[in-house]
This record gives C-alpha cells, sequence and structure tokens, in this order.
C-alpha cells in the first residue's frame, strides 16, 4: 500500500506508514465505513472520496499538488522550500466545494460522477494557479486553496477574492456549455478568511502541510458552509485587505462553530475596475528636465502622426511615477492620457496591461459579457 503523505511503499497489512507514520487505514470521511485503494465512491453511503484514496489506483483526478500544479508555480516552491520550514505567513485561505455531490453521484453513477469531478477540478484549480495560489487539499468534492504560502504574497487578500469570482465565473461557462454530463446541476459555495499560518515540510513531490495559527481556516471553511449555491463569503480581515480590487456587501456577524464571539460576514460581489494610481505631490518637482523634454518631444511626434515608445526606467523610490504624473499636467488637454498597471498576479495573462487599457478607454467593466464587451468596442471604434 502507497502512503497518501510521502509515496512510500509499504505491505499490505500496514496499518501505519514505515516512512513517516501516517495512518494508513482508508475511511470514508462522511460515514467512516472502510475503504479500499482504488475507490472512488463509498459503497455505504455514495459519498465522493478524496483523490488521495484513488488516485493511487490510477485515476486522474489530483492526489497531489504537482499533479495541477503549473511548472512555474512548482520550481518557485522547490527553490525555497528548506527556508520556509516552520515559517510563518500571513495568507488567505479559499475553500470550495460542489453543493449536493452526493445525490449527484447516486443519480449519475460512479464513472460519469468522476469524469465531471476531474472537468471540475480542471477549470477551478485553473482560476487558482492564474492568480498563485497553491492547493493544499482535495476534499472529494472541493478543494482548499492557500494564497501567500507557500509563495509569499503581498496581496494574497486580493488574489484569494479575484480568484473565488474567476471560478465562479468559470463554474458558470461551463454550466452553459455542459461539455461533460451533469454540469448543469453544478453549483458551488465557497469561504475566504485572512490570517497567519505556519508553513510546514515540503517534500520533493510538492506535498504540503500547513497548520493553522489560530482559527483561520477553521473560520473559511465554516464561511463556505453557510454560504448560498453560487455564493462567496468572506471573513472581514479578507474584505479589509482585498477592498481595493473587489466590491462585497456586509451580512452582518453570524455565530460560527468553533469561534467564542460572533463574527463580521461579507459577500464577494464583484472585482473593481483597476484605477489609477494616485501620486500626490508635497515638494516641488525639481530637475529631470531632459526626461521631461524627452517626454513631450514624443507627444509632438504622436501628433505629428509619427508613433512610438518611450520606456522609464529606474530603481523604486527615484521618481517614476511622480515624472509620469508631472508629464500628465505638462500636457494638459492635448493628448488624451489613459493609463494600465503591470500587476503581479497580472503575470500569466498575456497582454494584461494592454487590455486594461482597452477595457478603460471603452469603459468597460470587469464583468461585461461578451456581447456587450464586442458592443463597446464597436462603439468606441466607429467614433475614431
Amino acid at each position: 500500500m502507497q502512503c497518501p503523505k510521502c509515496n512510500q511503499s509499504n505491505p499490505p497489512t500496514a496499518r501505519f506508514c514505515a516512512a513517516c507514520g501516517a495512518n494508513l487505514d482508508l475511511t470514508c470521511p462522511n460515514c467512516g465505513t472502510a475503504v479500499d485503494a482504488g475507490q472512488k465512491f463509498c459503497t455505504d453511503c455514495g459519498h465522493a472520496l478524496p483523490p488521495a484514496i484513488h488516485t493511487s489506483a490510477g485515476a486522474e483526478l489530483p492526489g497531489t499538488p504537482d499533479v495541477y500544479t503549473p511548472a512555474h508555480l512548482a520550481e518557485k516552491i522547490l527553490a525555497t522550500r528548506h527556508a520556509m520550514h516552520g515559517e510563518r505567513k500571513q495568507v488567505t485561505v479559499l475553500f470550495c466545494d460542489v453543493i449536493d455531490s452526493t445525490s449527484m453521484a447516486r443519480d449519475l453513477g460512479a464513472e460519469a460522477m468522476h469524469e465531471l469531478l476531474s472537468d471540475f477540478f480542471t477549470a477551478t484549480l485553473a482560476c487558482v494557479h492564474r492568480f498563485e495560489g497553491t492547493v493544499n487539499q482535495f476534499l472529494g468534492d472541493g478543494f482548499m486553496a492557500i494564497f501567500g504560502a507557500p509563495l509569499a504574497l503581498e496581496d494574497h487578500a486580493a488574489r484569494a477574492a479575484l480568484a473565488a469570482l474567476a471560478i465562479r465565473d468559470a463554474v458558470a461557462e461551463q454550466r452553459a456549455q455542459q461539455t461533460v454530463t451533469g454540469w448543469e446541476r453544478v453549483q458551488v459555495r465557497m469561504g475566504l478568511n485572512s490570517g497567519q499560518v505556519v508553513v510546514g515540510a515540503i517534500g520533493d513531490d510538492l506535498r504540503m502541510d500547513y497548520t493553522a495559527s489560530g482559527d483561520i481556516t477553521n473560520v473559511a471553511a465554516r464561511l463556505e458552509a453557510q454560504a448560498a449555491p453560487g455564493e462567496i463569503l468572506c471573513g472581514e480581515t479578507t474584505i479589509a485587505a482585498a477592498k481595493d480590487a473587489v466590491e462585497a456587501e456586509p451580512l452582518g456577524p453570524a455565530t460560527v462553530k468553533g469561534t467564542a464571539e460572533p463574527i463580521a460576514r461579507y459577500r464577494l460581489l464583484r472585482a473593481r475596475g483597476p484605477s489609477a494610481r494616485m501620486v500626490q505631490s508635497r515638494a516641488a518637482f525639481v530637475g529631470r528636465r531632459d526626461e521631461m523634454n524627452a517626454l513631450l518631444d514624443a507627444v509632438e511626434n504622436a501628433a505629428a502622426e509619427q508613433g512610438g515608445v518611450v520606456e522609464i526606467e529606474g530603481e523604486p523610490g527615484v521618481g517614476k511615477s511622480r515624472l509620469v504624473d508631472e508629464f500628465s499636467a505638462a500636457i494638459g488637454e492635448r493628448a488624451q492620457i489613459v493609463q494600465c498597471h503591470c500587476i503581479t498576479y497580472g503575470r500569466q495573462v498575456p497582454n494584461a496591461p494592454i487590455i486594461e487599457m482597452v477595457r478603460s478607454l471603452c469603459q468597460i467593466e470587469p464583468q461585461a459579457s461578451a456581447a456587450e464587451i464586442w458592443q463597446a468596442l464597436t462603439r468606441e471604434l466607429s467614433a475614431m
């Protein structure tokens, strides 16, 4: 028997792993019935079993993080895993699961349900990895993802919230397309919370073990359980950190099992459109005459229908943003200025700043449909 924690091969009669001591007795997480390695569903209650059980028999669902972790994330994780052992990190935890999967499994059958869950994980984990989150646990019909560990992310809350919105949109799109039997019945709910965790050991196969410092993981899981179909509930700490990236509405405090006091809950609504960063001038602008003249010359060339590109380089804090602000003020209404930014979590999206610029020019909201985007583009191009 292969250990689901460290991959050590053990005798078929072994109850504990000889390498790491992990319990090898496999049981259904829903009803506690003993199950065999390779089972996809419990024979007693029909519950979908965690991939750690059935991937040992060759199933394609994600049983270990390396199966679905993109190469660029895997390299970053493995390059720094020794330095991260035992380190405390501020993270955001995301729980996501499929609602009423037990009855779906009963109606669809084992093979169809397995295909549906595989398609579900493929679509949703792509959203997690797009914002550089990592999947910590698979929960049979759902998963737990962490943003900010093992890869440290300053904007982990914003990334997690945007990933949750992307998951909601991806599920809606798959429901509309119905590429696999059963997608029309798939509804998900999600819960997010932010706080501190301790990063455990990370092995060569990317297996990760996180232990929560405090109750952030418990609160995230309980928020998910309280969420309605299609709803994303967040803790107050997550919204406070991600408020510039998303819009949310308060739902009032609620009692959560495992916590002494009621917690504030928020319903995540939508992403905010990228806005220009404002830099306030607190001192007179001096120097940079050559740089300013080069930018003004570029404007004159553009007016003469001679396009071009000007690149501004410099170490953080030398005044690049201040130079751009002063340049914008100097040209006034002589030209239209559109600003866009290279956000850190947009590195995996081709031409992300250009997309942002076009959205800003055409006043396209982040949640706009394909038809609305096409209409806006047609309107702006016709006016030129």
